[in-house]
């Protein structure tokens, strides 16, 4: 950039302030001359502030330094001038780049910005604008901890950078830098990732009072400041491997399913177990068959094709997904982490308006997940919202389940006049009966149906012993039964009985054991 002459005005907006690139102009004489700062600018960054958003504290701080270290010597003069726009009841960075063309308009001043956007919007007024060129771009300082074992690297303020090292599941928690970090070492990695997002390389998923989500790249980052916590704190998370479905050798029983029968999925799992890179790999699947997929995130961290149009939630309600969806008629559409009412509702009703759904959930076991939708529908709908539910641990698939609707006696209940419909939940690929799900009374009952014909079972055997050998003591140690008998009621008699209860105890899978006292 030329030099400028002494006479000109200039007028910087946020976006050079923040990444304090007018500083750097003003250090290598790319600027001499008058400087305007509108106040509506200083109010902002007040507001922010107090807001506890990062960025405000970072523009009043470099101002402030600004104003510090400018000398008549440099040939620079620093005005602050109120522009007189006060039609408007918040600050927020529209309203302030209106003030500041209106203020350059005013005083045939140049604006220097690093938005094009704002650049465009001045040619627009007959304003002049200077749009600043990168500087020579280098890594974020956090980059340098990241290795092909790093899942993810978090920064506190006053405490020393550790990271998550292995792989889903299987990770240790190291320390990779052993420094106490300071504030001023946060805030200007948090402006270098905000300059970066606005540059184009990620976007701002959600923003408030003390927190901060933004997708950089690969990066997910999560910054949380005050009134929220007491220091500053950024966790920064990178996918380890991107998968395809083939790499999870799946059971061509289940590959079959997914192709032919799979439209309501859900796929449940811990932290950090690989539930999402699952996801995303079942979404690519499906699109070389092929298929429509759109998916749902917040944030939209899955690298997908261009061909998977992808949405976030934070920058649409609940009711706009639910149309643009339910309009555009996706083959399927994946629903990345699922937490609130809100989003099951958006799963059930697109899933039982035909479309197909893969919804991501938190769950410590697979049974777990399934009884999230219990009380948000009615039980017997359950089967026809969710027929797959894949449990994911370690990176690994260790549980498939599929549900069906029939109506029968529940286990464990005698009376024929109890029979009800009945949600039985059985593993996919041996087709055994692990839960069933139904009403009694006002009550669900989720039962595990293995557990409790074991009890079953466990009583009749007790039985069998107490019904032929009432003077005996009998115990159940796992498959055995333990008989304690009086040494004097041991004799011929005794010994016909017990090869009876042998026999009978055996027909139910459980061994005698036999101690006299």
């Amino acid at each position: 950039m030329a030099r400028i002459a002494f006479e000109e005005v200039y007028i910087p907006d946020s976006s050079v302030i923040v990444a304090r690139v007018l500083s750097k102009l003003l250090k290598q004489g790319q600027i001499r001359g008058r400087i305007i700062i509108p106040k509506e600018l200083i109010t902002y960054f007040e507001v922010m502030a107090k807001k506890g958003i990062a960025i405000g504290y970072i523009g009043l701080q470099e101002l402030a330094n600004l104003r510090e270290s400018i000398s008549e010597e440099m040939g620079i003069e620093l005005d602050v001038i109120e522009s007189g726009l006060r039609e408007f009841r918040e600050f927020n960075e529209d309203i302030i780049n209106t003030a500041i063309r209106d203020l350059a308009k005013k005083f045939g001043a140049k604006v220097v910005t690093r938005e094009p956007l704002q650049q465009l919007a001045c040619r627009a007024m007959g304003v002049e604008a200077i749009l600043v060129e990168d500087f020579e771009e280098s890594k974020l300082w956090f980059e340098e901890y990241f290795d092909r074992e790093t899942l993810s690297v978090h920064i506190k303020e006053g405490a020393p950078i550790m990271a998550k090292k292995g792989r889903p599941g299987e990770w240790n928690l190291i320390v990779v830098n052993d420094r106490a970090v300071k504030r001023e070492d946060i805030e200007i990695l948090l402006e270098e990732i905000v300059r970066r997002v606005r540059s184009g390389e990620g976007v701002i998923e959600s923003e408030r009072a003390g927190a901060m989500l933004i997708q950089l790249r690969d990066y997910r980052i999560v910054i949380v400041t005050p009134p929220i916590a007491l220091s500053y704190e950024v966790t920064v998370t990178r996918p380890v491997v991107k998968l395809s479905l083939e790499d999870y050798n799946l059971p061509e029983k289940l590959v079959k399913r997914l192709n032919e029968k799979a439209e309501g999925i859900l796929i449940a799992g811990a932290p950090g177990m690989g539930k999402t890179t699952f996801a995303q790999a079942l979404a690519e699947y499906y699109t070389r068959m092929g298929k429509i997929v759109k998916t749902i995130e917040s944030p939209r961290d899955m690298k997908l094709p261009p061909t998977i149009a992808q949405y976030s939630k934070f920058y649409a309600s609940s009711r706009d997904l639910h149309d643009i969806l339910l309009l555009s008629r996706p083959d399927y559409t994946v629903f990345d982490e699922m937490r609130d009412d809100e989003d099951f509702a958006i799963y059930v009703d697109l899933r039982l308006a035909g479309i197909g759904m893969i919804g991501v959930v938190h769950a410590t076991s697979p049974i777990d997940a399934i009884q999230r939708f219990i009380r948000r529908v009615d039980i017997g709908m359950i089967p026809s919202i969710i027929d797959t539910t894949i449990f994911i641990d370690r990176g690994r698939i260790s549980k498939v389940y599929e549900l069906s609707l029939t109506v029968r006696l529940p286990t464990g209940l005698r009376e024929a006049d109890l029979a009800r419909p009945v949600i039985e939940v059985k593993d996919f690929l041996t087709n055994e009966l692990e839960y069933e799900i139904y009403v009694f009374g006002e009550q669900t009952i989720v039962v595990p149906v293995k557990k409790v014909k074991g009890e079953i079972v466990s009583g009749r055997a007790l039985d069998v012993v107490r019904k032929l050998l009432p003077q005996a003591n009998a115990e159940i140690t796992g498959k055995t039964i333990v008989v304690t008998l009086p040494r004097t009621l041991y004799n011929s008699n005794t010994l016909r009985v017990l090869r009876k209860v042998r026999k009978r105890l055996d027909k139910l899978g459980f061994e005698l054991d036999l101690r006299l006292s």
